[in-house]
């Protein structure tokens, strides 16, 4: 692919400067359509050392408005960005819509310098790549215009310009020794490049390769990508809106599907003093896990969705009990506000992940695009309908990475519903809990039945499998997830040891 390239085209100055100024103003004039039409744009600049990034960069931003883009110089990541996925960092990064977010290097750090430097294994690469993929193709679905550049050099231009920045007093310092290691291992990286090109040049973010040897070619060319990505995407975004056809809302399941609700036996319960001991063996043994996931550096995720009033609160408030509180977070997720709904749905969520040894506790979550969004009209049957995938995906990630992920859906009967609704609105302390809102909801009880058991048909997977709670009784449900929980965690241990004695036998 990198041999295809011809590196001899070369720009004369007049040209230059003649197109230069044409696509600066087209590039200004398209940073307003795309404020007026809330698009989001991604710029990704890759390529090989002294291939001009810098100078492309501060080429790009010339005309434009500093209040509508950021720029992100990527370095390796810290030792805080370390504790979390790795694409965590770059979702903090990601522009709100109608603004720019140039990425000077990127997520592909991870695919060539963290790869030269044996920081990623080659056996990582094929998750890395899958990871990757799933985020652009993700960004592209929700309307996020992404441009990706590799600039290429030959080897002799590398050494060149190597050369002649390291004795200019007022470049020097930009060059490094990682530097100097890509020109030393010129084959070796350009064979990671190749491969990372191949498997990562999609339809939702293609690549462009720019003949970098010539630095006038490689603007012009860098700033004419750039300049029809961006056209593109708004001539997309003034099309009329198209949307899988919409069905008549879904009351029933239908008889090919399962009905995991219908399954729970909502008699199950403990008697007073049962609930008590066993409350206190598990709130002990919990603790005492705790320590173990702060040393073992294990995040833990347990998100809460369930029926109005099955009791997520308590079930919470018990999970927490004895727990050093400098060690857990808990998270509670109404519905989006105007800031995060300039992003998309899943940038909330991956804000607030726990990162590793700490527990993150969520009530609500990311599946309110599949429950509440979806019944109440909120997303549109294209979006909630993909966002299976993309919920799938984001779990595999958080997982891949260590993270222990038990996800709870409360289940409590309808009449068991009206009879906590009752009790709350003729409690003084807990009538602030009942809204009107709860009123509503239940009556489309039909509508969010089906909506459960589909997210769990679609979503209960090996690495994050749902877990159905019996909640009629408050104390059988409070145990049962702690238990729940604490079996995960030991689960992880033990799957942590049994690799660690694989890879010890393998080393001997």
């Amino acid at each position: 692919m990198l041999d295809s390239l011809d590196l001899k085209l070369t720009l004369d100055k007049e040209t230059y400067n003649r197109e230069i100024e044409a696509l600066m103003q087209q590039l200004r004039s398209l940073q307003k359509d795309c404020w007026d039409h809330k698009l989001p744009v991604i710029i990704v600049l890759e390529g090989w050392a002294a291939a001009g990034k810098g100078k492309l960069l501060q080429k790009t931003i010339g005309y434009m408005d500093p209040r509508g883009f950021k720029v992100h110089p990527i370095l390796s990541a810290t030792e805080e960005e370390q504790k979390y996925p790795f694409l965590w960092r770059f979702w903090h990064k990601l522009p709100p819509k109608g603004s720019f977010g140039i990425f000077y290097h990127s997520w592909y750090t991870h695919l060539l310098e963290d790869r030269l430097f044996d920081l990623e294994t080659d056996g990582s690469i094929p998750l890395l790549i899958r990871d990757i993929n799933a985020f652009e193709r993700q960004l592209g679905d929700d309307a996020v215009a992404i441009a990706k550049f590799w600039i290429h050099l030959s080897k002799k231009e590398l050494k060149k310009r190597l050369k002649k920045y390291e004795s200019d007093e007022l470049e020097s310092w930009r060059v490094r020794p990682e530097d100097w290691q890509q020109a030393k291992e010129y084959d070796r990286y350009a064979g990671f490049a190749e491969e990372m090109l191949t498997y990562t040049s999609t339809g939702h973010a293609p690549w462009t390769l720019v003949e970098g040897d010539c630095q006038r070619w490689a603007r012009i060319k860098v700033l004419s990508q750039v300049v029809a990505t961006i056209t593109q995407a708004l001539d997309r975004l003034r099309l009329p809106k198209t949307d899988i056809p919409s069905l008549p809302p879904q009351t029933e399941l239908q008889p090919t599907e399962p009905d995991f609700l219908d399954k729970i036996d909502l008699g199950l319960h403990l008697l007073k003093d049962d609930y008590k001991q066993q409350l206190r063996e598990a709130q002990v043994k919990l603790r005492q896990l705790q320590l173990q996931i702060f040393q073992k550096k294990v995040p833990v995720l347990a998100l809460f969705e369930g029926w109005d009033a099955a009791g997520k609160g308590g079930a919470i408030k018990r999970l927490t009990d004895t727990l050093d509180p400098r060690s857990y977070q808990v998270h509670a997720f109404a519905a989006p506000t105007t800031e995060e709904l300039n992003y998309h749905y899943l940038w909330r969520f991956w804000r607030q992940i726990p990162r590793e040894g700490t527990i993150g506790i969520f009530d609500r979550s990311w599946y309110g695009r599949v429950l509440v969004e979806r019944v109440e009209g909120f997303a549109s049957e294209l979006e909630w309908r993909r966002s299976y995938k993309e919920i799938n995906e984001f779990e595999a990630q958080l997982t891949a990475s260590g993270c222990v992920i038990v996800k709870f859906w409360l289940h409590i009967s309808f009449e068991e519903q009206l009879k906590r609704f009752e009790e709350r609105k003729n409690n003084e302390f807990k009538s602030y809990k009942l809204t009107e809102e709860d009123w509503r909801n239940r009556e489309k009880w039909s509508l969010y039945n089906v909506a459960v058991n589909q997210m769990i048909a679609r979503t209960n997977t090996p690495y994050a499998p749902w877990t159905v709670v019996p909640g009629n009784d408050k104390y059988y449900a409070r145990v049962h997830v702690l238990e729940t929980v604490i079996n995960a965690v030991e689960t992880e241990f033990k799957k942590r040891y049994l690799s660690l004695q694989y890879n010890l036998s393998r080393e001997q």
